[in-house]
């Protein structure tokens, strides 16, 4: 079955290529890292992996790999092919380099990383899309967690107040997360949280085991829906699934992990294997997409993923598990949201100089920038979405050229990161050429070769200029 071999490909992608890509990095167990250099006891806080493991699982896996994957299972199988194969050589390799490299930097945010590999310009611009994207993510990670408990409590107040009562809660959360210290409320119940997402996953595969076994992947092939609503499978599917293979969000998400980091050979468990862990909520969803609905235009009416999350996991768990798998998926947004707004704030910090260690500091750049998602949160979910998307596998493509400098310059593998990123530049810049709504509306054809074309230009640029030292770079990296 599909599912079985997805799930045994993504493990023997974690104990295979991860250990690959882990010794082309060179890890040195020997070497302090900034968790007991930095001690800070606020966000520089040695924690051990397997609580660390838990923790970036929850911070990278918001909506994207439950809402993503089903919106991608209307291309059929191409969506799992790109969960597996995306996850495996593009998303995790991503991820562990964002971690590594920031463990080498002294706990560095990815802008500064960015800048160390790539130049000062890049550093800036990285800069200003990483603050923005951490915005939209924590704003897109609290309206669609709002969404859905105003579906559990629906019938007991007015529709608009309760997803405003929500919303309000949710932001009252988050900011305290992003103000208090990481180990007083994120290392203490985010592996907890994290127990209960694998446990959600596992319970809802088990329902689509025992009651669905005959019907899956029942309406799907490889011919099956190449334009499902007019949407092409390239460049959409690999904007629209995005945390559940490849995202540049993860990349802001690692160095708050990489602070906490004991050792760096507990990098490959906790930065790769997380985003394993996350390639499997996405099979499990993708497989509930195309499962749990008898037929492609069925998923499509099926009033969006918010709606198919509650159906399914009602239906194929009962109304106890349903629920309870339903907070799972709800528990995922808020523990990304809250991180969002903490590396946000870091960011900020970072390019003004200001140090974090007292509260008073905190609280002058926490306050502007929920006021500033705050009034984000009323504009319509879609649109902000769709410039989620983009900026998200923009991102990613960043943070794919500056760990391909880093081996580059080292005369070491560049390859494993080089050639992903090259393709996901090419999809960033297609999408954005082809969208018609906040795109160019350009033809698809020429997009999709205009994309090509820009992709493999980058790469020409790292390998006639990317040996060249970059100035500001730490000694000893």
């Amino acid at each position: 079955m599909w599912f079985i071999l997805a799930v045994a490909m993504l493990i023997v992608g974690y104990l295979v290529y991860g250990k690959f890509v882990e010794k082309v990095f060179g890890i040195k167990p020997e070497r302090a890292t900034p968790a007991k250099l930095k001690n800070d006891g606020v966000d520089f806080v040695a924690m051990p992996k397997w609580k660390l493991w838990l923790i970036q699982l929850l911070n990278i896996a918001g909506v994207g790999p439950v809402f993503g994957p089903i919106l991608g299972a209307l291309y059929g199988p191409v969506a799992l092919l790109w969960v597996v194969f995306g996850t495996i050589f593009a998303g995790a390799v991503h991820d562990y380099f964002s971690g590594m490299l920031s463990v080498r930097y002294g706990g560095a945010n990815v802008p500064d990383i960015v800048g160390y590999n790539l130049g000062k310009g890049a550093k800036y611009v990285m800069r200003v899309f990483a603050t923005i994207l951490l915005l939209l993510v924590g704003v897109v990670f609290a309206t669609a967690p709002a969404g859905l408990l105003a579906k559990l409590t629906a019938g007991y107040f007015d529709n608009n107040l309760t997803m405003t009562f929500w919303i309000v809660i949710i932001f009252a959360y988050y900011f305290l997360a992003t103000i208090v210290p990481i180990d007083k409320i994120i290392g203490r119940i985010y592996p907890i949280f994290g127990a209960l997402l694998i446990i959600m996953a596992i319970g809802v595969t088990i329902g689509l085991f025992v009651y669905k076994s005959g019907d899956f992947y029942s309406w799907c092939d490889f011919d099956v829906n190449p334009h499902p609503k007019g949407l092409p499978i390239w460049p959409l599917v690999f904007i629209t699934i995005a945390c559940g293979a490849l995202s540049g969000f993860h990349s802001t998400q690692s160095p708050l992990m990489a602070r906490c980091l004991e050792n760096e050979k507990e990098g490959r468990m906790v930065f790769y294997g997380g985003m394993v862990a996350e390639g499997f909520i996405g099979l499990v969803w993708v497989t509930v997409g195309m499962t749990f609905y008898p037929t492609a235009q069925e998923l499509m009416n099926a009033g969006g993923p918010a709606s198919v999350v509650f159906e399914s996991c009602r239906d194929l768990l009962g109304p106890i598990g349903g629920i309870l798998a339903i907070l799972g998926v709800v528990i995922l947004p808020i523990t990304s949201g809250d991180t969002a707004f903490r590396a946000c704030r870091l960011t900020i910090a970072e390019a003004i100089h200001t140090e974090q260690t007292k509260a008073t500091s905190r609280l002058l750049i926490a306050v502007p920038v929920f006021i500033i998602g705050i009034i984000l949160s009323q504009v319509d979910f879609n649109v902000i979405w769709r410039y989620f998307g983009w900026s998200n596998q923009s991102l990613a493509a960043i943070a794919l050229w500056a760990a391909a400098a880093y081996l580059y310059r080292r005369n070491k593998l560049h390859w494993i990161a080089s050639i992903p990123a090259t393709f996901i530049t090419s999809i960033a810049a297609a999408y954005i050429l082809y969208e018609p709504n906040m795109g160019f509306g350009m033809d698809l054809t020429v997009s999709n070769g205009v994309g090509i074309v820009f992709g493999l230009a980058c790469l020409v640029a790292l390998l006639v200029f990317g040996k060249r030292p970059v100035a500001d770079e730490p000694a000893g990296v």
